[in-house]
């Protein structure tokens, strides 16, 4: 819950689709694109833009951007003109304003690492977008190249050996679509098949029944536009994607002995709870840690609850594991955010109350293990304690179903600057008397992985071999935890 307080974020998530057989189908691309997005709109909710194509030799281009949430940025006329596209590809970015400062909160290693590059080309910039570097590096002629004919697999392979981390890209050229994964697979990508409706719940589909190929950075987005899980783009991958189906054209390695990076905290707290992540549902790893979590910080107490409802699948695993029953304390104003009145001094006095209604009848009198995602400042659940107190709770227990954050993500997440996480603040050393807890723990960071990789399954992603060198091995990111990135900052 403090990450949304926090504006904690990922940088955005993207979309496409191609149409499958001969052009043009049946199909209402436009549609596919926009119920996807709709889908990823919890990764970024301030604009949204998509790109057409009719897949000519010549192609044309039909696109539209808008700010606000996808049904906002996207009105019916919109639609409209984007009806004609065979495939396209769309995001909803989280704007961020990115500082070149080295060391600085909002710097991330592929603007940086592009800005060199692009930089050392002679080449200007109109914005302090890493979108704007990507495209320009792209743009740079690979060596090798032929000059009248664009390779645009060595393009994309120049500027992952360039930039290794972090970023899942769609880069959409005449009549295909290339799904790109860093070579530490640090984002999230997968493929997803559309199939007729009447065989999207059997066992397997087969070629003749796909009626186009969707890609996007979380599975979740599937189900809403009729598509079956097929499987993720790998780490450092090159996937092409067309009328004719989907083609693996490259791998791009790592450094010797490097471990793949996945993000620890798409299943933290970024990722919809029912995407698919390394074999795994997201929704049972966040159980998982519940449950680890009351190995490691068990404590007397009455019932367990959270704090809606991003950290509910963690709780439920803690009651679980602690043998205690598993009961709501607090009820959520879902439109509180989107109120016209203004805040006078009374109303900025209720504070939390605006937004939590407390359920007295199911905690007064009683012990409470309230469980939580995260405490990044700890200005947020001190106010909700208070409330349950006052409301009738005897004790409130603070678990948080993940490690303390101390350091800041060079990897494209928006996280406060390192001065103002609360683990690096004096009053960490007694957290629970500055919050108001009876008492507070947070997972471990070992805790944390086991819970994750305790499920991690390859079978169920169709393995890529090249030569006996698809890459099995597991790793994940917890830089922001440990301070360990997964390449040297270069500053």
């Amino acid at each position: 819950m403090e990450f949304e307080e926090s504006g904690i974020g990922e940088e955005c998530g993207v979309f496409g689709c191609v149409a499958a057989g001969e052009w043009p189908t049946q199909l209402e691309v436009a549609q596919v694109l926009t119920l996807g997005l709709v889908a990823l709109q919890h990764r970024g909710q301030e604009s949204a833009g998509i790109v057409t194509s009719d897949g000519a030799s010549s192609p044309t281009y039909t696109a539209h951007k808008g700010m606000g949430l996808v049904n906002t940025a996207f009105p019916p006329e919109a639609l409209l003109k984007l009806r004609y596209g065979n495939l396209g590809i769309c995001h909803t970015p989280l704007r961020k304003k990115v500082s070149m400062t080295p060391g600085s909160a909002t710097l991330n290693l592929v603007f940086y690492k592009c800005t060199l590059q692009v930089m050392r080309h002679g080449v200007g910039l109109s914005t302090c977008s890493d979108s704007e570097l990507i495209i320009q590096l792209l743009a740079l002629t690979p060596p090798m190249e032929e000059l009248d004919a664009p390779d645009w697999v060595a393009r994309i392979k120049n500027l992952m050996t360039e930039t290794p981390t972090s970023y899942s890209l769609l880069v959409m050229f005449k009549d295909v679509i290339y799904a790109v994964r860093d070579p530490y697979g640090n984002r999230p990508l997968c493929i997803g098949q559309l199939v007729p409706i009447s065989k999207l719940h059997s066992p397997g589909a087969e070629e003749e029944d796909t009626e186009g190929w969707v890609v996007s950075s979380e599975s979740c987005s599937f189900q809403s536009i009729g598509a079956k899980y097929y499987r993720e783009v790998l780490p450092g991958e090159i996937v092409q994607i067309s009328k004719h189906g989907i083609k693996s054209l490259s791998v791009v390695p790592r450094p010797e002995g490097d471990l793949p990076a996945f993000c620890i905290f798409e299943y933290v707290y970024f990722a919809r709870p029912d995407s698919i992540f390394e074999g795994q549902m997201v929704y049972t790893v966040r159980q998982r840690c519940g449950r680890q979590l009351a190995i490691e910080a068990p404590t007397d107490a009455d019932l367990v609850s959270t704090v809606p409802e991003s950290a509910t699948p963690a709780a439920l695993g803690y009651a679980q594991q602690a043998g205690l029953p598993y009961i709501e304390v607090l009820c959520k104003n879902r439109y509180v955010g989107r109120t016209f009145i203004q805040p006078n001094t009374r109303l900025r006095q209720l504070g939390v109350a605006k937004k939590f209604g407390a359920l007295t009848d199911n905690f007064t009198g009683k012990r409470v293990v309230l469980v939580d995602d995260s405490i990044v400042r700890g200005n947020t659940i001190s106010p909700i304690i208070k409330l349950l107190k006052e409301a009738g709770a005897t004790e409130v227990h603070i678990r948080v179903a993940s490690p303390p954050i101390r350091f800041p993500c060079y990897m494209g997440i928006n996280i406060p600057t390192k001065e103002e996480l609360i683990a690096n603040k004096p009053e960490f050393q007694n957290i629970a008397g500055y919050i108001g807890a009876d008492s507070v723990q947070y997972l471990t960071v070992e805790g944390l992985v086991s819970a994750v990789q305790e499920g991690i399954s390859f079978h169920q992603n169709k393995m890529i071999d090249f030569g006996n060198k698809s890459d099995r091995r597991v790793g994940h990111c917890t830089a922001c935890l440990t301070g360990k990135y997964p390449v040297e900052l270069e500053w």
